[in-house]
C-alpha cells in the first residue's frame, strides 16, 4: 500500500531543518519503508523550505507512523503537523 505523509514545519524553523537536514537524508536512505517519491515543501517564495511530503510503499499505516515518528525531524520537533494517509497511485509516468 502506498500512503502520502504531509508535514509542515513550525514557523521560522529553516535553521533547524538544515541543522538536521543530513540525519533526515541518512535516515531516509536506511528506512526500513520504501521511498517512492520525497521532497521539501516550498513557501510561496518558491525557495524557502517549510515542511516535508512523502509518498511511501509500506505494510501498513502503523508501519509508516512508527517510521515518521523515528524520523530526526520529528524527534527534533521540526514539524508543526502532521498527515498521514493512504494513498492508491493510478498513475506513474516515470
Amino acid at each position: 500500500m502506498h500512503y502520502v505523509v504531509h508535514c509542515l514545519d513550525h514557523e521560522g524553523a529553516v535553521d533547524k531543518r538544515l541543522a538536521n537536514y543530513d540525519a533526515h537524508k541518512a535516515y531516509l536512505a536506511a528506512a526500513p519503508v520504501k521511498t517512492v517519491i520525497s521532497g521539501p515543501l516550498l513557501a510561496d517564495d518558491e525557495q524557502t523550505m517549510i515542511g516535508s511530503c512523502f509518498v511511501l510503499e509500506a505494510n501498513s499505516l502503523a508501519e509508516v507512523e512508527a517510521f515518521n515518528s523515528n524520523d530526526p525531524f520529528a524527534k527534533v520537533g521540526l514539524w508543526k503537523t502532521v498527515s498521514i494517509r493512504p494513498f492508491s497511485k493510478r498513475v506513474d509516468n516515470r
